[in-house]
Parts: C-alpha cells; sequence; structure tokens
C-alpha cells in the first residue's frame, strides 16, 4: 500500500498517497492527519492542527496562483493514547523524501512540541507556512533551496549565501562571544568563511520567493519561477532536480496536468472542513479461494500461511472473520475477537483444508463484505482476498461495489493466472497487491500474510519477522538468526517441510539445544513449531535440519520487542512505481530504522523474482549515489533495469553480522530563519548501534511491468550530483561517486588536476579502473 498521509505519528506524520490524497477540482481532499498511539493525550492538540491546516490553505493559495487550496481532511484518532512519547529527531519538522525528483514523498513529521509550543513560531516562521513547505516535498517531490552543509559558495569572484532567489539580500558576520558583530574569518583551502560565519537578514526583507528557502519570511508568497532560479546554489533542489521548484510542480508533480488546466478560483476559498475520527480496533475478513485449482499443494500453503498470519501476525483484540468461495461462498467464522491463545487456535482449526468447484469471486468479496458490515459498516475494515485464477462470474461488476465499501483491500494473487482486477482493488482501497508464487523454497505466501501488519505508530507491539529462507536439499539445512537486543518476545521458529519429517536442532546462543520434542508437529499441515517461552536468549541462533530424501524446507522466524520503551528495528520495502512501461528505470528502495532512527552501514540485498521464474538479486546502498538520494539516511536503494513483462515480487534480506551498523541522527536540511539562517547543528551524528547482530527481512508490494517491444528497456547514465572540488596549492582535487549498474557497488572518484606552465595535466583513480590524459 502506498500510503502516504498526514501523520501526527511520535509525534506526527503526516502521509500522503496517490491512493489517498486527491485534487478534486481546486481542492485537495482525502488529507488524513493520524495521531499515533505514542502521542502523550492533549485536548489542544486538534484545535492546534486545524488552525495550522487552515492557515496553510489559505497561503497554498496565494502561492500557487490562486488555483488550488485545502477542502477536507480527516483527523485519525488512536482507541487509546499511551503516554510514553519519546521523540529521538528533536522537534523539527520534516518530510521523508526517497530522492526522485518530483516523486511524491513518504510523510510529513510533526511533533506535539513543535504545534503545541508558540516559541516555535518564532525559529520557523507561522505553523501554516511550514505546512506548504513541507507539503510542497510531500506532493509535489520538490528540495530545499537552502543547505546547512553548504551555506556559501564563488560565483563570478564573489563568495554568495546559497538561497533562491538570489533578490534576497544577506550578510554575513562572526558572532564574538560578547554577542558583537565582526567579518568573517575565510578558510585558506576553499577560500570560502569560515564555520563560524553566520548569515543575516531582514525578516521584512521585500522579496516573494521562495517558499521552498524561507517560508517564514513575511514577504514570501510564492515558489521560486525559472527567471529568479538560482541555477549556481548548491542545494538539494539544483543536485536532485537541476530547475525551479515552480518548474517541478507544474511540469514534472503527480498534479502537473491538473495544474496546468485548472483555472484560478474567483474568490478566495473557504476554510477546510475536518472530520474527526476515532480509530476503531483492527478489522479483518479472510476471503480465500478454495476453487478446485487450489487443490493439492496450493491449500496446504494456503493452510500454513494463514495460520501463521492466526498464530503469530494479527494482533491481540483484533477482529477476524473467515470466508471461503469456489461455486458458492461460505462463512467459516464470523468476526471474533482475538483474546487468547485458544481463540487464536479455534480459528486455525477452522481453516478450509479440502479445494473444488469453479471461481466466484464475486461471491466471495460479497460474503466477506457481508461479515463486515454485521459489525456496523466496512469502513476502514480490512479484506485479505487470495486467489489463484480467473474468475468464473463477472468481477468486474463487484469490484466498484467493494472499492466503495470503503474497506481496505489486500489482495494476494497466487498464481500467473490470478485475475487483473486484484490490482485494481489493492490500489483504489489503499490496500497492498502481493503475487506470491507457489515454489514451497520461496517461502512467498508465508511471506505476504507476514507482510500484512498495520501500523499505528507503535512498533513495540508488533510482529518483526527476523528469517525466512527455503532450500531444496537431500542432506542439510543450516543457517544462523541473530535476535538482537530489540527483540525477544514471543519468538517462534516454523519449520515447513514438503514429504517427510526431517530432524531439527537449533541451539540458543549459550549452546542449549530444542529438539523435536520441544517442539509442536501439525502432521496435516507439515509444519515444526518451536516457540521461545518468556525473553528469547539474545545472540546468534543455530538452526540444523536433516532430510535424508530430496524435499523443499522452509524457516520462518518472528518475533516482537522484549521492552515497551525500546522499539524493534524494522525494514520496509518498496518500489518507486507499482505499474512500469519500461520508459524509466524502476528503483528498490528499503528503509532501515528503529523508531525513525536511521539505521546504516547494514548489508541489504533484494530478490526480486518475476512469475515467469527469472530472479535478480541486488545489493542495495546508502551511499548518496546512483538510485540513493541521500548519504546515511537509513534508506538503501538501486536501480532495477532488467524488467520482464509480468509480476513480480520483491522481498528484502537484511543483515549486521559485523558490528559496522550504526545509528545516524540526521540533520533536517529545513531553512530555519530568525535573525541568523545557519542552523547550528552538524547534518549527521553517528551513534553506535549496540543491540548486537541482527537479521531482518521484508516483503515488499508486488509490480507489474508491460513492455511495449521485445528488446530490453536502455538507460542513460547516471548523473554526477555530488562532485565537488578543492584548492590544494598548484593542485585542483575533484571527487565524485561513480555507481556501476552491473555491479554491486560504487566507487568514489578521484581527479587531480596539477598546473603545468599551461598544461593540464589529469589524473583519475578508483579502486575498478584508472587512466590518464591531458587537457592542453
Amino acid at each position: 500500500m502506498d500510503s502516504r498521509m498526514v501523520f501526527v505519528l511520535l509525534w506526527m506524520l503526516l502521509l500522503s498517497t496517490s491512493t489517498g490524497i486527491k485534487l478534486d477540482g481546486n481542492g485537495y481532499v482525502d488529507v488524513v492527519i493520524a495521531i499515533s498511539s505514542n502521542v502523550p493525550q492533549d485536548n489542544r492538540l486538534i484545535d492546534k492542527i486545524k488552525e495550522m491546516v487552515t492557515e496553510g490553505s489559505l497561503y497554498l493559495y496565494h502561492a500557487l496562483d490562486e488555483k488550488v487550496y485545502f477542502r477536507e481532511a480527516t483527523i485519525l484518532v488512536p482507541p487509546q493514547i499511551i503516554d510514553n512519547a519519546n521523540p529521538s529527531y528533536g522537534f523539527e519538522p520534516y518530510t521523508k523524501q526517497y530522492g526522485e525528483c518530483g516523486a511524491e514523498g513518504e510523510y510529513i513529521h510533526f511533533t506535539p512540541e513543535y504545534l503545541l509550543n508558540d516559541t516555535f513560531i518564532e525559529l520557523y516562521g507561522s505553523r501554516g507556512r511550514i505546512f506548504v513547505h513541507e507539503w510542497a516535498h510531500l506532493r509535489w517531490g520538490v528540495f530545499d533551496e537552502c543547505n546547512g552543509e553548504k551555506p556559501f559558495y564563488h560565483s563570478n569572484g564573489r563568495i554568495e549565501a546559497t538561497r533562491c532567489s538570489k533578490n534576497i539580500k544577506v550578510e554575513f558576520y562572526e558572532v564574538t562571544a560578547g554577542g558583537s558583530l565582526q567579518q568573517c574569518s575565510i578558510d585558506p583551502q576553499t577560500l570560502l568563511p569560515t564555520e563560524g560565519c553566520k548569515i543575516f537578514l531582514n525578516r521584512n526583507e521585500i522579496t516573494n520567493s521562495s517558499i521552498m528557502f524561507l517560508p517564514g519570511l513575511d514577504a514570501v508568497t510564492t515558489f521560486c519561477h525559472e527567471n529568479e532560479h538560482n541555477y549556481e546554489a548548491p542545494n538539494m533542489q539544483n543536485k536532485k532536480c537541476g530547475k525551479a521548484t515552480w518548474t517541478v510542480i507544474f511540469e514534472d508533480s503527480v498534479d502537473k496536468d491538473a495544474l496546468r488546466s485548472l483555472k484560478p478560483l474567483q474568490s478566495p476559498p473557504p476554510p477546510p472542513s475536518f472530520k474527526v475520527v476515532q480509530r476503531k480496533q483492527r478489522v479483518v475478513c479472510l476471503i480465500l479461494d478454495v476453487s478446485g485449482s487450489m487443490e493439492g499443494s496450493r491449500i496446504l500453503q494456503l493452510q500454513q500461511a494463514a495460520t501463521h498470519f492466526l498464530r503469530h501476525i494479527i494482533e491481540d483484540q483484533a477482529r477476524v472473520g473467515i470466508v471461503t468461495f469456489s461455486t458458492l461462498a461460505s462463512t467459516l467464522s464470523p468476526l471474533t475477537t482475538i483474546d487468547s491463545d485458544t481463540t487464536r487456535e479455534n480459528l486455525i482449526k477452522l481453516l478450509p483444508k479440502v479445494a473444488g468447484g469453479s471461481t466466484n469471486m464475486c461471491l466471495g468479496l460479497s460474503q466477506g463484505l457481508q461479515v463486515l458490515i454485521d459489525n456496523g459498516d466496512a469502513l476502514g475494515d480490512e479484506i485479505v482476498f487470495l486467489t489463484d485464477g480467473q474468475a468464473t462470474d463477472n468481477i468486474t461488476g463487484c469490484v466498484q461495489s467493494a472499492v466503495q465499501s470503503g474497506a481496505i483491500i489486500h489482495t494476494l494473487a497466487f498464481s500467473d493466472r490470478a485475475a487483473c482486477e486484484l490490482t485494481e482493488m489493492a490500489i483504489k482501497t489503499g490496500g497492498k497487491f502481493l503475487s506470491p508464487n507457489d515454489k514451497t523454497t520461496s517461502n512467498q505466501l508465508m511471506d505476504a500474510f507476514a507482510s500484512l501488519t498495520l501500523s499505528t505508530g507503535d512498533y513495540t507491539n508488533e510482529p518483526v519477522q527476523l528469517e525466512s529462507v527455503g532450500a531444496r536439499t537431500s542432506d542439510w539445512f543450516n543457517g544462523t538468526v541473530s535476535v538482537d537486543q530489540t527483540v525477544g518476545n514471543k519468538t517462534s521458529f516454523v519449520i515447513i517441510y514438503e514429504i517427510n519429517f526431517p530432524s531439527v536442532y537449533i541451539q540458543s546462543p549459550s549452546v542449549s539445544v530444542y529438539t523435536q520434542t520441544n517442539m509442536s508437529h501439525d502432521v496435516s499441515q507439515k509444519t515444526v513449531t518451536l516457540n521461545i517461552p518468556g525473553t528469547t536468549e539474545h545472540g546468534d541462533w543455530k538452526y540444523s535440519i536433516q532430510t535424508t530424501i530430496l524435499q523443499a524446507l522452509t524457516l520462518t522466524v518472528t518475533s516482537q520487542a522484549t521492552q515497551a520503551d525500546v522499539p524493534p528495528i524494522i525494514v520496509k520495502t518498496h518500489m518507486n512505481q507499482q505499474f512500469s512501461d519500461g520508459t524509466k528505470p524502476m528503483i528498490v528502495f528499503a528503509e532501515v530504522s528503529q523508531s525513525y532512527r536511521p539505521v546504516i552501514n547494514a548489508e541489504v540485498w533484494a530478490t526480486l523474482e518475476s512469475e515467469t521464474g527469472s530472479v535478480h538479486t541486488l545489493r542495495l546502498l546508502d551511499n548518496g549515489a546512483g538510485a540513493d538520494a541521500f548519504q546515511g539516511d537509513g534508506i538503501y536503494s538501486r536501480y532495477f533495469i532488467k524488467m520482464v513483462n509480468g509480476r513480480t515480487s520483491l522481498k528484502v534480506r537484511v543483515k549486521n553480522q559485523d558490528g559496522q551498523t550504526r545509528f545516524a541522527v540526521l540533520y533536517i536540511h529545513g531553512c530555519v530563519i530568525n535573525v541568523q539562517l545557519n542552523h547550528p547543528k552538524p547534518f549527521v551524528f553517528v551513534e553506535p548501534l549496540d543491540v548486537g547482530n541482527f537479521t531482518r527481512t521484508a516483503t515488499g508490494e508486488s509490480f507489474e511491468v508491460t513492455l511495449s517491444g521485445t528488446a530490453p528497456p536502455n538507460f542513460p547514465p547516471n548523473r554526477i550530483t555530488d562532485l565537488s572540488a578543492e584548492i590544494q596549492e598548484d593542485t585542483v582535487l575533484l571527487n565524485w561517486t561513480v555507481f556501476h549498474l552491473f555491479n554491486i557497488f560504487a566507487d568514489k572518484i578521484n581527479v587531480v588536476l596539477k598546473l603545468h606552465h599551461e598544461i593540464m595535466f589529469l589524473e583519475l583513480s578508483c579502486t575498478t579502473f584508472c587512466f590518464s590524459f591531458f587537457f592542453l
């Protein structure tokens, strides 16, 4: 689910989504502001949110030629608010962007402290203006026009401040210990002001741009246009886009077509309308295909994966119903509250065991919706719809009613023949679309069900998948699973075998060995499960599974946080496109974090498997080169260019086995205004990640490729975005990163330009190739 809405999360997140936020005429609707269960209760918070969005609506209206405004917003309140907020990002508002120019971001993050403490208005500017600044990041994929790392640069022999536009007049001074101003010192290497130099300006400076530089300036009312854009400034907007923010919004953003065709409103818009909704406990209905094509191994895999979901994934106090369909539809269980292990096991006993008949999908959808409606209505409830074939009935006719129900529909296409309407239902309802194959060793159906979690911002109560691996062997199936200090509660090892019961040995870090006598064995489901009681011992767990015949074996390990105030390390993964026609490369993203703190230096691998069986493995990087937007932000990425027609699944594996992983506390690249522009904090402060070795696996949504021809796509080289130059006596040292499309690494290139009379010698060195030549 590509869900971007507005969240007051651990503070406050604003998530947008192509399936969520919409531009209806001139007004944005379906903006969802969700308050996390980690936010301390304060009755003023909702009023402050309303004030911010209302002010921002009018500011946005003036900023974009009176064309758009915020019409409707929903504030989603959690069922209960717990008093244990523990912010780790400070109070600065920021937007999580994965980096493509013009692409929607993931969320906007506000803290309750920022919303409730009016002293921040003096530092950042009014909340409504900052909201529009962050909205531009989120919705239109533009970037900041200031740069805390590089506040100065050379231009035509002058020192300039990084800004847009140059019409903003600034002065540079150092502030002495006594508070007086003096001329800035110049660094002899860079010939730019030293770190102690501050930029000063007049808050009442007469200029109307730009919102991506300083929205807090009273006179700033619009975005930077091409005729005033500062192309020389070393800011992120130039690095990522190379054009004015106004141009990106009107030519590259998700709203580009609408914005170009919309006429300005004849009068100022009305204030936004707000709806405050309390989030209820999770409600899920499993709608499972038991038609004839599911007979055999597929119905068995359905049992195994649904059992894993009911036993280890779905949270306590959620309500679950089960519906099956083939020629007819049947309700195996009405909505039942998960209030004990006994309830979970009773639901597992009801799972279907036989398959036969036709595939009447509309009957299944209708029956499942009725189960939800019996609870009141289906708004915000979830459906997990699994099928492996084409509909016998006319599914197109019932998709619209399912979408209009308000339910979130996750669709699992369990074969390459599954109906194409599954993708449409997931996208239009904000659900996940997954296309697991039926190869036992891939473990993809188990992974798909394991990915169906619903986050409220409190990750301490959510299951974390530590391992998911499979092999076909007639000997030993061995490996190691690391249980780090952020997890260890409700840890389970689930082994699935294809034919005969193998010998299973699982060894703890203290060399205690668990065998079949310590495990439960479900003969009918061909599953062996080890549930570790209490808190699992931290460290490396080793598994050894022996079979004497050739068969498929899989292992799935899940766990949860052991402490309510220590969130687990989590992994999220997705592609930048859910549909591709091959005209531009796709990008794989994986975000590794703990409570929104980036985890860097991890080893991250993505496996992409098409429905035709082709498998590609990519090493994802967090080095700021190629597809990766920012170095050290905990978002690992990589271009994927070997696209094939059809659906492709995505799985990511993350590990830290050598102690290299660290936390990175990011300085958010905002433009703070007061008397001085420079923010005093450094960009990145790295601290050790003292949790021990860890492993994680995560499953992303599947994507679909439709190529127009038979030839593979051909893409141009990447832009160099991190070129830097340093003068050292008679030498100019150039540095940039080159990304290798067909290898798993990137090289840092060092170029030395030496001036000898009228001949300039260039020497290029790197780890994979070297050459040199002369410039005359």
